[in-house]
């Protein structure tokens, strides 16, 4: 399926500390997560082990929003979250 990556998502993940490559990982490979007005969301971890804003973190969770139409999917927006995870990949 194809993956529309719209300029706002990139706009945020450009902000938030992700980039395209880590939005279709998350789209292809992540595990479901809740999501709200009847769209799809997705998340996944990944090793950070780096400092942001000041602070080092172990890992960061990206989670993307998202929606199908015509066998595309489109994004909505993405999130960044730092911090440490167990169990989830």
């Amino acid at each position: 399926m194809k993956i529309q990556i719209d300029p706002h998502t990139l706009a945020r993940a450009e902000e938030r500390g992700t980039n395209e490559n880590e939005i279709r990982d998350v789209i292809d490979t992540g595990f479901a997560i809740p999501a709200k007005y009847g769209r799809i969301a997705k998340a996944k971890v990944y090793e950070f082990k780096e400092k942001r804003q000041g602070k080092y973190h172990e890992q960061k969770r990206v989670e993307v929003v998202y929606m199908i139409e015509k066998n595309a999917v489109i994004t909505i927006t993405v999130y960044v979250f730092y911090g440490k995870w167990e169990g989830q990949k």
